[in-house]
């Protein structure tokens, strides 16, 4: 019976960054139509308030133009206080002046017009009307109506289109989320399926292969140079053993300081009959080294390295291990990689060379134990000139003196 703790799926680093990448791009694309779409609505809107602005403040204005011709008419029968029959005229919410045919104010809330020859126009954010009566009742040659609401109905009306582009990117982030998870499935259905094939063909050729080492130990008698061979090739199967069960098992063990420099000697032993079967010679200039991490991870990480090394070398070239002042060199006089391939050769799965052979796993390894471990890798090739893997540890000193055993 799967707990719910085992139906909890963790994206793989590869998955993480198929997943960023569509999240990127289709943010991306959201937030460009999104703002298209926004400030679309806001300069419509905008110009439908400017229409009805001028709409509402034109009719106000021809409102007080008929008030003062009505006004002017009955003063033919009476005197008006004129100043305060402007100051006390009913207008709307708008500001009003007033002014003669030579614009100097009889009566004006106004404080400064720029211009009396346009009838609707936006200054400074403010909208102002000019109502013209050439005839002159009561001296009024001239209405101003100026409304001081624009900016701030236009500043209102920007942030809720604001806020609402926002909460609609927040919910296209989330459904673009669950979408890419969605996308992502039959992907990481197909890699557990190759998986799960991987763990079970390792799983049974872990004995033919302890089987073959066990007998190769015990044969006597046969000619030594078919010894070796068959040895080499055992050996070979049970490094290529090693590398699918440790990128499989999952399994965390602890850390602990390490001879490294010893470990690179006995796997360098291990593996040399792997490399006298291509006459590949091995030159080792170690220096004591300490390393935190995992047993079962250095070897691995060596193990890649090495046979990386032999399997894209030819009959008579060389690999030069070092190991000084925390920085671990493994050169070869092989084939080499161009340029533009290199970033490739340590993706899961990923052979630079079909004729060479193995699963494409081994630099995925190195990789995957250098970022664990904050290791920093380089590669330094030339196509035809062999290849070097620099590896530079971090410098850490043993906790309370504590050292591994010589």
């Amino acid at each position: 019976m799967t707990t719910s703790k085992e139906r909890v799926i963790v994206l793989t680093s590869y998955e993480r960054k198929s997943l960023f990448r569509f999240l990127t791009l289709y943010l991306s694309s959201v937030f460009v139509l999104l703002a298209i779409i926004g400030y679309l609505f806001f300069e419509n809107n905008r110009a439908s308030m400017k229409s009805a602005m001028k709409f509402e403040m034109m009719y106000q204005s021809r409102m007080l133009s008929s008030k003062i011709i009505m006004a002017a008419m009955k003063e033919k029968k009476r005197k008006i206080d004129r100043i305060r029959f402007l100051k006390n005229l009913k207008h709307c919410r708008f500001e009003v002046g007033y002014f003669d045919k030579n614009k100097k104010p009889i009566y004006s809330e106004i404080k400064h017009v720029t211009d009396f020859h346009t009838d609707f126009y936006v200054n400074d954010m403010k909208c102002y009307t000019v109502t013209e009566d050439k005839s002159g009742h009561l001296g009024v040659y001239y209405i101003v109506l100026k409304e001081n609401e624009l900016a701030r109905t236009l500043r209102e009306l920007r942030i809720r289109i604001i806020g609402y582009l926002v909460l609609s990117f927040i919910l296209m982030g989330v459904v673009g989320y669950f979408l890419g998870r969605l996308f992502l499935q039959p992907v990481r259905e197909q890699i557990e399926s190759l998986d799960r094939f991987i763990s079970d063909t390792t799983h049974e050729l872990n004995t033919p292969v302890s089987a073959i080492l066990m007998t190769v130990q015990s044969l006597r008698g046969i000619e030594s140079k078919k010894l070796k061979r068959l040895e080499a090739s055992a050996k070979r199967l049970s490094v290529m053993y090693s590398s699918l069960t440790y990128r499989l098992a999952g399994k965390v063990e602890p850390d602990e300081w390490l001879r490294f420099d010893q470990i690179i000697e006995s796997r360098v032993e291990y593996i040399r009959d792997l490399a006298d079967s291509k006459y590949v010679s091995i030159a080792l200039d170690l220096e004591t080294t300490l390393v935190y991490m995992n047993e079962q991870s250095a070897y691995r990480l060596i193990d890649n390295l090495l046979s990386n090394a032999i399997k894209y070398s030819d009959k008579g070239d060389s690999v030069t291990i070092t190991l000084q002042k925390n920085v671990l060199k493994v050169k070869d006089t092989g084939i080499g990689i161009d340029k533009e391939k290199q970033k490739d050769i340590f993706k899961r799965f990923h052979r630079e060379n079909e004729e060479r052979g193995g699963f494409g796993i081994g630099l995925d390894i190195v990789l995957a134990i250098c970022r664990k471990y904050k290791i920093k890798l380089e590669l330094e090739s030339k196509k035809g000139a062999g290849s070097t893997f620099v590896l530079f540890f971090p410098s850490r000193q043993p906790f309370n003196g504590l050292r591994p055993s010589p």
